[in-house]
């Protein structure tokens, strides 16, 4: 299992004996209860949702990287008015800064 607290080792276990019960595989129960625990893991804010993190390949061109990416890289660098700018926006906005 992945870095879980011993609460969620708990919460997989039960969860997946209660889909065995309601007549779920054994690899479906394990796929419902893996992924209820962290579903409630990520809603607390313990582990990070890939979407919201990096700043994407260095190597790429800004204009290559997705907005998400080129928006965490503002936030790094404090620039203002970073939430309302589209991707052409921020690519303008980082190479300004640099």
């Amino acid at each position: 299992m992945p870095s879980w607290s011993k609460k969620d080792e708990r919460q997989y276990e039960r969860i997946k004996e209660s889909s065995k019960e309601r007549g779920e595989s054994e690899e479906r129960a394990k796929e419902i209860a893996a992924r209820t625990v962290n579903k409630r893991r990520r809603e607390e804010g313990r582990t990070p949702n890939r979407q919201t993190q990096g700043t994407g390949n260095p190597n790429r061109p800004l204009r290559e990287r997705s907005r998400q990416e080129l928006y965490n890289m503002a936030k790094e660098m404090k620039i203002p008015g970073r939430s309302k700018m589209n991707k052409a926006q921020l690519v303008s906005a980082i190479q300004k800064k640099r």
